[in-house]
């Protein structure tokens, strides 16, 4: 029923199934104001670039205004004009909201998923309410709300109907589409090319100027993290992504620096194995499996036609292989 319960009893708090009536009234007002405050700053984080997502989120936001209002009034009727001070986070087996509103660059998908968990919540409180209630007119109300808060999908569609037409919804998604490739792909087949390809020369003129597979792989190894480091502060400080659009720094850099690492570390990984020629045979095939999934990254979303992008990618690597092999093996 009520999700994400806490422990009652260890924190002073009250625990649902020992408020009155009037105080879940109260708790329901409070609840519907931050409600409708959480779909008033969804529609203006969005306003910019999601115009038509953001009227959606607006008339949602006018909805619980008007539920707000209705308990209110029933509030008032009953008990008075001084409502009790009474919120979620008073109650200690009430769910709560994550604060995932507080994030400056979130999602617009995860924006529609959060909307979807907070509407299911309220329903499930107001059939609980609603059950607690001997008042004929609260539990009338509690029911309708309950009601329409177990609509509110369907509302949301008719919203999305009004404000969100196919090509609008389109325009949407391919905003938000390029957004992604800016903050993740982008930054991360960067660092994939530059550790797959960067330390090819190190790791393979160390494997065939020692043919010890130790000394390769802990060459592989500081390569490897050494490169994810520096392009992960790179990534992080050479752009704030304000002018750029290209999202929030330490994503890309997170993106950037790991992805730097991994291309670096699978052709190092091999030579944990103490056989030379076995390692370098493996090290060699996983060289061709990076190369290649840079090519279909690269045409997958960066929309590179194939042959240029396995002309470029296999050629470049190709080059820097040779350079070390050649240069390890004089």
């Amino acid at each position: 029923m009520l999700s994400r319960f806490s422990l009652p009893g260890l924190t002073g708090k009250r625990r649902f199934d020992d408020l009155s009536e009037k105080e879940i009234l109260a708790l329901a007002i409070s609840s519907e104001e931050e409600d409708g405050r959480i779909y008033a700053i969804y529609a203006q984080k969005l306003r910019g670039d999601y115009a038509a997502s953001a009227a959606i989120f607006d008339g949602m936001a006018a909805e619980e205004d008007e539920h707000r209002r209705r308990l209110i009034d029933l509030y008032q009727h009953r008990f008075g004009d001084v409502i009790l001070p009474i919120r979620r986070e008073h109650v200690s087996d009430f769910y709560t909201r994550k604060p995932v509103w507080l994030i400056e660059n979130l999602g617009l998908d995860r924006m529609r998923e959060e909307a979807e968990d907070m509407e299911r919540q309220a329903r499930d409180f107001y059939v609980a309410a609603a059950g607690r209630s001997s008042d004929i007119d609260t539990r009338k109300l509690l029911g309708e709300l309950a009601a329409a808060e177990a609509k509110h999908e369907t509302r949301a569609q008719d919203l999305t109907a009004t404000h969100l037409d196919g090509e609008a919804r389109a325009d949407e998604d391919m905003a938000a589409k390029r957004q992604f490739i800016l903050t993740w792909v982008q930054p991360g087949l960067a660092g994939l090319m530059d550790g797959s390809v960067s330390t090819l020369a190190p790791i393979f003129a160390t494997a065939f100027a020692t043919q010890n597979p130790w000394t390769t792989f802990l060459i592989g190894l500081s390569a490897s993290v050494g490169a994810g480091i520096s392009m992960g502060f790179t990534e992080a400080a050479h752009d704030d992504g304000k002018i750029s659009g290209r999202g929030a720094p330490w994503k890309r850099g997170l993106a950037s620096g790991i992805m730097t690492a991994l291309g670096g570390l699978g052709h190092a990984l091999p030579y944990l194995i103490p056989h030379f020629w076995t390692a370098t045979s493996i090290a060699l095939v996983v060289v061709f499996v990076e190369l290649w999934a840079i090519v279909w990254i690269q045409n997958r979303f960066m929309e590179t036609p194939f042959l240029r992008a396995a002309f470029q990618v296999v050629l470049g690597g190709g080059l820097v292989l040779a350079a070390g092999i050649l240069i390890g093996g004089a």
